[in-house]
């Protein structure tokens, strides 16, 4: 038999070992410091990708454009009033190109003409991704141009100038196949 006492209620769920080491004010220090230097390393390379990556403008100069969004209003009313109907038409070439093709007619349905249209493929996240495309009168009131776009979405801004003048503006959700 064995001469042992019974330990008490309160030792006998311990975990603790005899001749184990014992946590002292350093360890704990150490465990500490080494904590926040890993959390501080993350935060820094966290905070390094979000501002190298991606700044969150998807509009180049948006304090300019928010002080002039009332001209921008009264241009809106001026196109609507001239009431244009405008219609892109955007195929994949077998060349792996994009090709545009723009009709212009104004509210009676007479092609228009003397304009400079462009257009810009615009990704909807990355200003960098964004594509011009340099649209042609090919006849009266059509435009066309190519571009080698990537598949995916994109957003079709077409823009027909007189005179230096901006006087339509169009921007489209499409899918580039």
């Amino acid at each position: 038999m064995s001469t042992r006492k019974p330990l008490p209620e309160s030792e006998r769920f311990s975990d603790y070992q005899a001749g184990g080491k014992p946590l002292n004010g350093w360890k704990v220090l150490a465990m500490m410091v080494g904590f926040f230097l890993c959390v501080g390393a993350v935060n820094g390379v966290m905070i390094y990708k979000a501002v190298k990556t991606f700044s969150g403008e998807v509009t180049p100069h948006p304090y300019e454009k928010g002080l002039a969004y009332n001209q921008d209003i009264a241009r809106a009313r001026e196109q609507a009033a001239r009431d244009w109907r405008v219609e892109a038409r955007v195929t994949r070439l077998p060349t792996g190109e994009t090709e545009f093709r723009v009709t212009a007619r104004d509210a009676d349905g007479v092609e228009i003409t003397g304009v400079e249209m462009s257009g810009l493929l615009a990704a909807p996240a990355d200003l960098s991704k964004d594509l011009r495309v340099t649209l042609v009168e090919t006849a009266p009131g059509r435009f066309s141009g190519k571009v080698k776009a990537p598949a995916g979405q994109r957003d079709l801004v077409l823009t027909a100038s007189r005179g230096g003048e901006e006087v339509f503006r169009s921007r489209s959700r499409i899918e580039v196949e």
